[in-house]
């Protein structure tokens, strides 16, 4: 087992877990509706590739493979890019604050993370 991928998977779903209850008790007075989806669309990504983190952990015992170290990587920096710019964003236009669209750029580039992790798993697993 890949004992990185499990710690990081572990608690990047306890973060989750927060940051849903966060969203729906603590942001459902300040948040609009379609806000609150957006930061909860965040933490289901989050949840996804926290899972995927656990597997990749498991799935190393059996295909020892580097491409699952990288994929480890790009998951959690998929989940900082992509869930984390879901949090970020909504809370900052409480404040009234513009995010200018070349920092709009950072929530399809941790997409693009996750397909690539999601890649290197299944390139690592047919391997021989």
């Amino acid at each position: 087992m890949y004992k990185q991928a499990l710690a990081a998977g572990a608690f990047l779903a306890m973060v989750a877990v927060m940051l849903g209850a966060f969203a729906a008790h603590g942001l459902s007075a300040t948040l609009p509706p379609e806000k609150i989806e957006i930061f909860q669309k965040g933490v289901t990504y989050q949840f996804y590739h926290s899972f995927a983190l656990l597997l990749t952990g498991v799935i190393y015992s059996s295909f020892p493979k580097g491409s699952l170290k990288a994929a480890t990587i790009l998951f959690v920096v998929g989940i900082l890019f992509f869930s984390g710019s879901l949090y970020l964003f909504p809370l900052l236009e409480i404040k009234n604050i513009d995010i200018p669209v070349a920092g709009r750029l950072i929530t399809p580039l941790g997409g693009l993370c996750f397909i690539i992790g999601w890649l290197l798993v299944f390139l690592g697993v047919i391997k021989k």
